[in-house]
């Protein structure tokens, strides 16, 4: 009884700090809207990086939003990485410069990166931007991620977007919201302080001698998450530039989104579980606040697991009071019960009016449970290598 009681009340503290971290960093970034920060570092040349696997039906696109934002000193280069289609042929037609990996056992994005990155060391570039092969650049930041970079000294990461289109349902589009909280609203909270943010895995941009040494060449399945925080542990932590954006869209396919939910979802956790209780001795013994703040943003699960979990120690909770009248476990978990759900509201309120309806809202608080089966697939058979989600337009 005394094990059982002992494990109520860490769960229900356990869950009070991933809220209190979220609540706190959406807290910030919704006091008032940012305004543009001045970036007044140099326009050096620099070399975008796109690796790219099986991606004809979406790279000339993406290579269309890059190439009038470039100089004639810059360089666009694509790793054509263990492709069966036609990916080399578009890009080099659309003026890229094209690299092909073929390398079945050694597969993922990671690897790709390392290739395009020692192609670059015969005649290296002052920075190296990063962009998937799916996404859309929007007009300036390409200028604004280098300049912030040469002036920093610092990897930059840009807003990141996923949209769901216009016909999404309503699992499709509180998804977006999700993914609006995660990569838009609590980078903003974290930069209000002054500290850094996690990378992203597109729209990024860093100072050659910074990618030349990272390690790269790894079948990680958050190959950028992982990165960002080596980065920070190496006194390189990433800077978040809003105004510039990528975006992206998510797939519509079953499969596409099954299988892109899982390697993100399954690999924070896993970076959770492995990094965390490291990372926080390592930033508590140097001292160093910006990877301490890095690794509290990382122990917040995904915002779906987050509400489930809450909501089974807030239930147990109430469960436990009507026997036993015990007071804190109710009390704590009610209290990350209102962080998280104060944390939501906010975060609509300023920016997810247009993906979501306060109706649509509420009615999303259901989302979570159509997560469960991904969560416990984590504990009985996690995702462990990298596995291309199935795009829009791909052949079945």
């Amino acid at each position: 009884m005394i094990f059982l009681r002992f494990l109520l009340d860490a769960a229900s503290i356990s869950v009070l700090l991933p809220g209190f971290v979220l609540f706190t960093e959406i807290i910030l970034a919704v006091r008032r809207r940012p305004g543009a920060n001045p970036v007044r570092g140099e326009r050096h040349p620099i070399a975008v990086l796109m690796p790219a696997h099986d991606e004809s039906a979406m790279i000339a696109f993406a290579l269309r939003s890059i190439r009038p934002q470039l100089s004639a000193a810059d360089r666009l280069l694509v790793v054509a990485d263990n492709c069966s289609d036609d990916t080399a042929a578009i890009a080099a037609a659309e003026g890229a410069e094209v690299i092909e990996r073929c390398d079945t056992v050694h597969r993922g994005k990671g690897y790709a990166l390392d290739f395009g990155v020692r192609h670059l060391e015969l005649n290296p570039p002052d920075i190296v931007m990063i962009v998937d092969a799916d996404c859309e650049v929007s007009p300036g930041s390409v200028d604004l991620l280098t300049r912030l970079c040469s002036k920093s000294e610092r990897p930059v990461q840009a807003a990141y977007l996923m949209h769901a289109g216009q016909d999404a349902g309503l699992k499709m589009r509180m998804a977006e919201f999700a993914w609006v909280v995660k990569n838009r609203v609590r980078p903003e909270g974290l930069r209000r302080l002054g500290l850094p943010c996690q990378l992203m895995g597109t729209g990024m941009a860093f100072p050659w001698q910074r990618i030349k040494a990272a390690t790269l060449a790894t079948g990680h399945i958050v190959e950028d998450l992982k990165l960002g925080l080596d980065l920070a542990r190496a006194g390189a932590p990433p800077l978040y530039c809003p105004e510039a954006v990528v975006s992206s869209a998510f797939p519509t396919s079953i499969q596409g989104v099954q299988t892109q939910r899982t390697r993100w979802e399954h690999g924070h956790l896993s970076v959770i579980l492995s990094e965390a209780p490291h990372l926080l001795l390592d930033s508590l013994k140097s001292g160093n606040t910006d990877l301490l703040a890095m690794t509290l943003d990382l122990c917040v699960p995904p915002l779906a697991l987050l509400v489930l979990v809450v909501g089974c120690v807030w239930t147990v909770g109430v469960i436990d009071y009507c026997l036993t009248r015990a007071v804190i476990p109710l009390a704590v978990s009610s209290v990350a019960a209102v962080l998280i759900a104060g944390s939501i509201l906010l975060s609509w309120n300023a920016y997810g009016r247009q993906t979501v309806s306060f109706g649509d809202l509420f009615l999303g608080f259901l989302y979570p449970l159509q997560k469960i089966s991904l969560y416990l697939k984590f504990l009985v058979s996690r995702q462990m290598d990298w596995v291309r989600s199935k795009r829009d337009g791909d052949e079945d």
